[in-house]
């Protein structure tokens, strides 16, 4: 299949992808040059900030058109960059305990302004799940809370200081998967629970963002019975369109988790996914490893668009979003690294890390230089 037509290039900016190493290899330039969206970065990207902020500025720079960088920088156990400079946050449930929206905002802000000064634009980030089964393996305490209104209203606060510091935010996994006994990454989850608790426990937090006007959401590979019975969220256009876009009245970015957890994979082929994702409403699939695998997502579309399976209006609606998302978010490639230690770097840190050390917020900072 060729790989230099319009139509493959449309169709390859639906996909954002991950890649090894620290340095981009001839797979990712291909990709690329081919048109995807953007990539996300992950622990094996990641060496110093220093590094990790020069493989951001090659990325853009490479790219040379509007190119986004993805993480997931939750806080906890669940952030990619981790040690000096950063500043430590501490798991979500515990922010959720004090409740103070505030401060939540305030972890946003300071979020996005270390993202920022490595260059990226895009943080996988608030959890909306619903910490309601203490036996869930994946989701735990990268929940702000039992109570689906707490949920909302700091995963809310939390998704507004990071877009306030010029990052997007993602609120994660929809329609909810907190209530799961397993984890997608392994396995294909199920949910038994009828449309009435689901409207009122784990679609709360997801009805307030969108309510918000905040910039995307994630979808959760897992099965809800009530909604579409034998079909992950992420490929359900009962979930995605009826409810996410219909109900909840969401209009922002819709992104795929990773189309190579065992959730997916373990199930069906990458292409299937990939066809009944996009026909389902997802704007964005993220594919986090194979190049191969990548290659075959991106094929897949267009078959399925010049066959007339996908429309070209689908397309295009989706590269509408993505569209508003890098018009608000996409930033050049910059040297912003030395911001981090700066005096705004203290300030904005000020009051925050004393409250989860205990120690003075300026010597925590310090030590971390």
């Amino acid at each position: 299949m060729t790989t230099s037509s319009s139509l493959y290039r449309d169709c390859a900016r639906l996909f954002m992808v991950g890649f090894p190493g620290t340095h981009i290899d001839s797979e990712l330039a291909a990709l690329m040059d081919d048109g995807i969206y953007g990539a996300i970065l992950f622990k094996r990207n990641v060496v110093s900030a220093a590094d990790t902020a020069a493989l951001c500025h090659a990325l853009k720079t490479r790219a040379g058109r509007p190119f986004i960088l993805s993480v997931d920088q939750e806080g906890g156990r669940v952030a990619r960059l981790r040690g000096a400079p950063f500043t430590a946050l501490p798991p979500m449930r515990e922010l959720g305990q004090r409740g103070d929206a505030a401060q939540v905002e305030r972890v946003g802000r300071l979020l996005a302004y270390e993202l920022r000064a490595l260059g990226f634009d895009w943080d996988f980030a608030p959890v909306l799940d619903v910490d309601t089964n203490p036996a869930n393996p994946v989701i735990g305490d990268r929940s702000f809370s039992r109570e689906a209104e707490e949920v909302a209203r700091l995963g809310v606060a939390l998704a507004r200081g990071l877009e306030a510091g010029g990052v997007a935010s993602c609120g994660k996994h929809f329609p909810g998967h907190g209530d799961t006994t397993t984890d997608s990454h392994l396995t294909l989850p199920r949910l038994p629970h009828d449309l009435e608790r689901l409207r009122s426990v784990e679609l709360v937090p997801f009805r307030a963002f969108a309510q918000a006007g905040l910039a995307s959401l994630m979808t959760a590979h897992v099965l809800f019975d009530a909604l579409d019975p034998g079909v992950p969220a992420t490929m359900s256009q009962r979930v995605l369109q009826g409810v996410l876009r219909e109900e909840l009245g969401f209009d922002g970015v819709l992104v795929s988790d990773d189309l190579e957890m065992k959730a997916i994979a373990g199930h069906y082929s990458v292409e299937e996914a990939t066809v009944q994702g996009t026909l389902a409403g997802v704007d964005l699939f993220l594919v986090c490893h194979n190049a191969d695998v990548q290659r075959r997502a991106i094929e897949a579309l267009v078959k399925a668009v010049e066959s007339g399976r996908v429309s070209r209006e689908r397309i295009a609606q989706a590269h509408r979003r993505l569209d508003a998302l890098s018009a608000r978010f996409a930033h050049p490639a910059e040297d912003r690294l030395a911001l981090l230690g700066s005096p705004e770097h203290h300030a904005l840190a000020e009051g925050l890390v004393s409250s989860f050390t205990g120690r003075d917020p300026t010597e925590v900072m310090l030590a971390s230089r």
